[in-house]
């Protein structure tokens, strides 16, 4: 958080969990960026494009790098634990858009 923080960039968590299952989530990781509950989870599946799992009644992971306009910059998806952003991804492909607009 420290990197992000340095560099002025900011992080926002978005949840459909309710408020009461988002703090314990907040709790237990610690987690210090705002955080956002209460998502409907189809609106944003058709807003972003994610992937809303009908038959599991779940949205599936999805991070966003936005541009400092709020357009999306960077999209990943993902049905599982692997390929989803990390912070040193993030921090890297940041500096390399700064570097490289467009």
């Amino acid at each position: 958080m420290a990197e992000f923080n340095e560099k002025n960039i900011k992080i926002i968590g978005v949840s459909a969990d309710s408020l009461e299952d988002a703090q314990q989530m907040i709790d237990k990781h610690k987690l210090t960026f705002q955080m956002a509950y209460g998502m409907n989870a189809q609106d944003f599946a058709q807003r972003t494009g994610a992937f809303y799992d009908d038959g599991k009644g779940f949205l599936h992971a999805a991070g966003f790098i936005l541009r400092p306009d709020g357009k999306i910059a960077n999209a990943v998806y993902s049905t599982g634990p692997l390929g989803r952003l990390t912070a040193a991804d993030s921090l890297a492909l940041i500096e390399y858009r700064s570097k490289n607009p467009g």
